[in-house]
């Protein structure tokens, strides 16, 4: 095993660590006693899932988020310029796809320290797949503004790339704001306009479908509370 800082997705939801997860990841795991991560509690529950004989009292975490002042994270790699691998755990899905963990990575690659991604379920890539949409050229925005003619304004401007620019657009949405979400783009977007929206991926209750803007405003689905990824493309 290479001494290097190991990008480490975790599961998207209550998923089997063994239906998305190869066993390489385990092992890497077990030997790692250093990890970063976005949520300390949600880690120590994962790394516990993924081995239930891990001695999670003997692992050091370093939480890497919005409270996270930038001249601590140059320290935090500080094991792995001693020659002790270390781990980054996002909170769901692969770290540093839009996550803080590529700030840290940014960091190991500026002084020259190996960085190793490990292969695991990232819902930008899974839904985009699963789409039918253009995966040549696609775009992931995040989240769109919260105020209301902000995000329509943010939408028309996405709907434009599609046809200007033959390019998938992906966004996000707060998952107890998911209905007003889809109630705008309903609003805003060509009737022609496609939408494939992803819930729940890789989980029991996987919801991946697309339709027309028109074809949505007959069958509208039930997103409360889920996680989900928003594509649009014509």
């Amino acid at each position: 095993m290479h001494t290097a800082l190991y990008l480490i997705p975790v599961t998207l939801g209550d998923t089997a660590i063994e239906h998305v997860l190869p066993a390489h990841n385990q092992a890497i795991i077990r030997s790692i006693r250093h990890f970063i991560v976005e949520d300390v509690r949600s880690a120590r529950r994962f790394l516990k899932k993924t081995d239930r004989e891990i001695d999670i009292d003997a692992l050091s975490f370093y939480p890497l988020n919005k409270h996270t002042q930038p001249e601590e994270l140059a320290g935090y790699l500080a094991p792995l310029q001693n020659g002790e691998s270390m781990g980054v755990i996002s909170e769901a899905g692969c770290p540093a796809i839009a996550d803080p963990g590529a700030d840290v990575v940014a960091i190991a690659q500026r002084k020259g320290l190996k960085v190793i991604p490990l292969v695991g379920p990232s819902s930008i890539i899974l839904s985009v797949m699963a789409s039918g949409f253009n995966g040549q050229s696609f775009a992931f925005h995040g989240y769109l503004p919260i105020e209301q003619n902000e995000r329509i304004q943010k939408l028309k401007q996405l709907e434009q790339r599609i046809y200007a620019e033959d390019q998938t657009q992906l966004f996000i949405e707060t998952p107890y704001r998911n209905h007003k979400m889809l109630e705008d783009i309903l609003h805003t977007c060509r009737p022609q306009t496609r939408l494939c929206i992803a819930a729940d991926i890789t989980c029991e209750d996987e919801y991946i479908r697309t339709h027309t803007v028109k074809e949505w405003k007959t069958k509208i689905p039930d997103l409360n509370k889920k996680p989900c990824i928003f594509l649009l493309y014509k």
